[in-house]
């Protein structure tokens, strides 16, 4: 039987909520990463400006053109809720994914009760890497 982990890494299509445009941060280096190894990143950011990472950068994930499959979060703990409660207004939403250091007990909540596989406090890029084949 697959991890939540496994099941999320299969999920193709990304809306990452909080990416960085500063290439030193992993909320830059982590999506530019998973992009290099063949998923659709889209960029939601509100201060992010017009592209990052040569996608479009949206405000708000539940903004997102295009199916979106997971949503990973580099958004501090505190504020992960309003962050899922707007992806939940999605319905083509598979997994969320809180990266290394974010937790939110309310999120897993949510994410259970609409039977959505949830990831919390794990970096995606170091998850990858064990996982990969």
């Amino acid at each position: 039987m697959k991890t939540a982990v496994e099941k999320a890494l299969e999920l193709k299509n990304i809306a990452v909520v909080g990416l960085s445009k500063d290439p030193v941060k992993a909320a830059h280096s982590v999506p530019r990463y998973l992009q290099h190894h063949g998923y659709k990143i889209y960029p939601v950011n509100p201060f992010g400006g017009e592209e990052l990472l040569g996608e479009k950068v949206y405000h708000k994930a539940s903004e997102v053109e295009g199916t979106v499959d997971m949503v990973v979060i580099f958004r501090p703990s505190a504020e992960v809720l309003p962050v899922v409660e707007d992806v939940l207004a999605r319905d083509d939403i598979k997994a969320i994914w809180l990266q290394e250091g974010i937790t939110s007990p309310e999120a897993e909540l949510l994410a259970a009760e609409r039977g959505l596989v949830f990831v919390q406090d794990k970096c995606m890029f170091k998850e990858h890497r064990r996982w990969a084949r």
